[in-house]
């Protein structure tokens, strides 16, 4: 096999030249989904995948894939890829490190003039943070057969604004049906948003699976009245209920701990005055656990909670999981061939289980898959906080080469 070393600086400059749509002031990115920011870093993709040689196609949810043909025809197309969306006053690398350490991967080869057995594809996955329209990871899983189209075409952000409208309207609505674009792998580069590779110091994560997730939305029903002439025992606050939940939520994952895990990320109270008791409460739950069954214990105690801190107080409430994924196994031959990859590199790696969603979780239902993951300062992620240094990007982007080319060569043998 050819040795073939990608340009660091060039990955570097890339991630910097990217983040300027959507710039925070603190260093971070907001490009939610389908925004003008979301529609000018795929405007740059789109150009810079062109530009090498790639052809783009994209497909009815607006996942993006740039393919580099290869020298036969006998095998579908080898992946990598991520997300060029984040969160809300996000970061600079979740998700962008997979996409734009791919495009590094595609330049290196088309220097090279590097023949693949198999054609080589970048794919933007659309949606991956679920942060304006839920739930996570609606494209892939879309793609995946989870979810329809339909179903991601009606789905609405907070300003009742509609999926495939907001794709229309950005110029990413393609033609391509979403699914019928076969795939043999897909590697997937990011960052570890957690603490483990750097308290370890170790440069590279093999991702042998996802854990388990779920998410709930949580609606309290009180009595909206007035905060000075309404005495204590008459009040019906949706808001001392839905306080008392939440802190039984975050004890139901310390009862499972250290694996588990819960968080109410997201609240809003009605009608939000401060001399009125609240009458309506909605927030969001998310469970994760590595077990399924453990998993479905969390859930099954959150119930019970709700029920019997709420009724005592005389509020109601409504309770439904809006999205559940289970958890995921990467294919052995991939996981192998990161393994090698990282070896060949010289750099220390170690199996981990992620506790973060991926598109590759969904994308493992349909093409064998795998990740890569490297430090993140800290751990911190979804955050303008979140750092990764020069040095890990180059180095899990190197891997990823040598993963993808591994795994080209065993392609005959599969």
């Amino acid at each position: 096999m050819q040795a073939l070393r990608i340009n660091a600086k060039r990955l570097w400059d890339s991630l910097m030249e990217t983040a300027k749509f959507g710039a925070t002031s603190n260093g971070g990115i907001t490009r939610l989904a389908l925004t003008e920011e979301d529609q000018a870093v795929r405007d740059w993709f789109r150009a810079a995948a062109v530009d090498i040689g790639c052809t783009v196609t994209i497909d009815q949810v607006g996942n993006m894939f740039a393919r580099r043909s290869n020298r036969t025809t006998g095998f579908s197309p080898i992946a990598m890829g991520s997300h060029l969306d984040t969160q809300p006053r996000g970061g600079k690398f979740d998700g962008v490190l997979g996409v734009l350490g791919a495009l590094e991967v595609m330049r290196t080869l088309q220097e090279a003039a590097y023949e693949t057995n198999a054609p080589v594809e970048i794919i933007n996955w659309t949606n991956e943070e679920g942060t304006r329209f839920a739930p996570a990871m609606l494209a892939s899983g879309v793609f995946a057969g989870v979810f329809t189209t339909e179903f991601a075409h009606s789905r609405q952000d907070h300003e009742g604004k509609a999926f495939g409208a907001e794709l229309q309207r950005i110029g990413y609505l393609g033609s391509e049906t979403a699914g019928l674009h076969e795939l043999v792998a897909m590697f997937e580069l990011h960052i570890e948003q957690g603490p483990i590779l750097g308290a370890e110091g170790r440069t590279i994560g093999v991702v042998t699976g996802v854990q388990g997730m779920r998410w709930y939305e949580v609606i309290v029903f009180g009595q909206q009245a007035h905060a000075g002439a309404t005495p204590m025992n008459l009040r019906k606050n949706a808001l001392v209920g839905a306080a008392r939940v939440i802190d039984a939520i975050d004890a139901i994952a310390r009862r499972f701990a250290p694996d588990a895990v819960a968080t109410v990320g997201l609240i809003e109270c009605c009608p939000n005055s401060r001399n009125t008791i609240p009458g309506e409460i909605f927030f969001t739950v998310d469970l994760r656990h590595p077990s399924d069954d453990v998993l479905g214990e969390m859930e099954s105690q959150m119930r019970t909670v709700l029920r019997a801190i709420l009724e005592p107080l005389q509020l109601t409430f409504q309770e439904k999981c809006i999205w559940s994924s289970p958890t995921v196994a990467f294919d052995p031959k991939v996981i192998q061939c990161v393994t090698r990859g990282a070896e060949q590199a010289g750099y220390r790696a170690r199996c981990i289980v992620s506790g973060a969603g991926h598109d590759a979780a969904y994308i493992a239902r349909v093409a064998l898959t795998a990740m890569i993951f490297i430090p993140c300062l800290n751990g911190i992620s979804h955050s303008e906080a979140e750092s990764a240094t020069f040095e890990d990007c180059a180095a899990g982007t190197q891997v990823l080469l040598n993963a993808v080319l591994e795994f080209d060569a065993l392609l005959g043998s599969l």
